[in-house]
């Protein structure tokens, strides 16, 4: 039996700060009016992937309400609540987004960034989606990946960016942390190693 890693999203149950996994991609939090309150929100490719996020945020105690578009997408986002500001804080500088500097990708945030906007590729790697509109954003999350061991490098495009992560070491490694295939969720979606699933 393999040994559960004290950083995998089996560990321990999921908390409120894992949520950062959803800002990690293209995830948005804003305050509002005085600052006193904040909204989580989040667009994802299909009705399975919202089911999977909606679900692991309420375990996380944050309630997402969901809003179909007429191109499949669903937007998720919360209500306007004041304990998300801490994370609205610490994702934000001058009202812009910023990765906070001691951002730690553990297996619980790394399992919701999955969730909301991870897939498999053609190549035996897996690719995290980046914030198109937050392209600052992206060489601290290279360095957080570097981190948690799964080194990744950045491909895509501007419109649609990406860390991918390749490799037997690395892609094992994410295996580990992100912990199996979530309910519903399609295998082909989530990070496998040498063909299997996690």
């Amino acid at each position: 039996m393999a040994q559960l890693s004290l950083f995998s999203a089996e560990a321990r149950p999921v908390r409120r700060t894992d949520l950062a996994g959803l800002l990690c991609g293209p995830g948005r939090i804003v305050r509002f009016g005085s600052g006193t309150t904040a909204r989580l929100s989040v667009a994802v490719t299909d009705a399975v992937r919202a089911r999977a996020v909606r679900a692991a945020a309420a375990a996380a105690g944050l309630r997402l309400e969901a809003e179909p578009g007429d191109d499949g997408t669903v937007s998720l986002r919360s209500a306007f609540r004041c304990d998300l500001v801490s994370m609205a804080l610490a994702w934000s500088r001058d009202d812009v987004k910023h990765v906070p500097d001691d951002l730690q990708l553990d297996g619980s945030v790394l399992r919701l960034w999955a969730l909301a906007s991870g897939r498999a590729d053609v190549r035996g790697g897996y690719l995290l989606a980046l914030d198109p509109e937050a392209p600052h954003t992206h060489r601290p999350l290279v360095a957080a990946a570097y981190r948690a061991g799964v080194s990744p490098a950045r491909v895509g495009t501007a419109d649609a960016p990406a860390l991918r992560i390749s490799g037997a070491a690395r892609v094992r490694r994410l295996v580990e942390l992100v912990g199996p295939v979530p309910e519903r969720v399609p295998a082909a979606d989530w990070p496998r190693w040498w063909g299997r699933a996690s």
